[in-house]
């Protein structure tokens, strides 16, 4: 464990509990973790990871800028929720996604893990996306991401990093939780 671990790691609980309660200073917290975590991932020969950390950058101000300002059509933006059908579709996507990724880092690179890079990464994009859209189910794709990154950076010797996809896991359980709640409490009152 090192200190620039640490310290990524204490701001990546505070980004996701930030998020989980939709406080906009969320973004400042993840834009420091991503950045500590882009130098980890790239001596680690976690590719996909850090090209993954370079995407949350750009996804830290595209997710400030969503949920600070309307549109001139909208009002600030809302929790909301995708139908299946758009889940099946992002599901396909992502299987496609993950074989390129992979693919690519098998052939070109010495990527470490290649197939669980590729998937954590693809579909780690998908789940920000939903974030910065407030869609509530995103909370059930990090469940699953993290839980699966607790493998990969354990393996990868990052222990304490792996504590915090344990963390995360746990945390992503409660943010479904609160946000569904708050999801069904708006829509039940709206219908009313």
């Amino acid at each position: 464990m090192s200190s620039l671990e640490l310290i990524a790691v204490i701001f990546s609980i505070t980004f996701t509990v930030l998020a989980i309660k939709e406080n906009i200073w969320c973004w400042a917290a993840s834009t420091i973790s991503v950045s500590i975590y882009m130098y980890l991932c790239i001596t680690a020969k976690l590719y996909a990871e850090t090209g993954l950390q370079i995407f949350y950058l750009i996804m830290n101000v595209v997710g400030f800028y969503q949920w600070k300002f309307k549109r001139k059509d909208q009002e600030i933006l809302q929790l909301s929720e995708w139908s299946l059908k758009t889940h099946i579709i992002l599901f396909i996507i992502g299987g496609i996604g993950i074989y390129i990724l992979a693919s690519g880092l098998l052939k070109y690179t010495d990527a470490a893990l290649p197939f669980v890079d590729s998937f954590t990464t693809v579909f780690s994009i998908i789940a920000t996306f939903m974030v910065t859209r407030k869609i509530v189910s995103n909370w059930l794709y990090w469940v699953v991401i993290d839980a699966i990154s607790v493998y990969m950076y354990y393996i990868k010797g990052f222990q304490l990093t792996s504590f915090l996809f344990i963390v995360y896991t746990l945390l992503a359980v409660w943010g479904y939780y609160q946000w569904r709640t708050e999801y069904g409490e708006k829509y039940i009152d709206h219908r009313a």
